[in-house]
């Protein structure tokens, strides 16, 4: 094993730790899922997103994941990634209420029917969770 194999593995555990803790299963299932066609692409998700990335110091995982939720909102069309983000945003206590909060907010910037979409999704995850109603 070269020494650029050994750094490649070591950035790839130290991803998967913090995905494992803030993503848990759903984040798991995602990078399994693309074992058989994109390795590479699971690879960097962990490494790169989530070793480099998520790991920096100076935003907690809170906040990253607010800010997730509004880029995910905005972009439209990434309902699958926002189900995951939802979840992770739980895990690392946002409440239901605030990640609605984030929904009713990015819909000043980004329109109605993304923020609807929203918040189907998180309905959805909500329901899974036994979190709804909300009160």
């Amino acid at each position: 094993m070269t020494e650029t194999d050994t750094l490649r593995d070591e950035r790839f555990a130290a991803g998967r730790q913090v995905l494992d803790a803030i993503d848990g299963e759903a984040g798991a299932k995602v990078i399994d899922a693309l074992a058989d066609i994109a390795p590479e692409l699971g690879h960097q998700i962990v490494a790169w997103g989530f070793g480099d990335i998520y790991a920096r110091p100076d935003l907690q995982p809170r906040e990253r994941q607010l800010v997730t939720l509004g880029m995910l909102t905005a972009l439209g069309g990434c309902e699958p990634q926002l189900e995951v983000h939802i979840g992770a945003s739980l895990n690392v206590g946002l409440t239901p209420h605030q990640i609605i909060e984030a929904f009713l907010h990015a819909s000043v910037y980004c329109g109605f029917p993304r923020a609807l979409n929203a918040v189907a999704v998180a309905r959805k995850v909500f329901a899974a969770r036994g979190l709804l109603p909300l009160a």
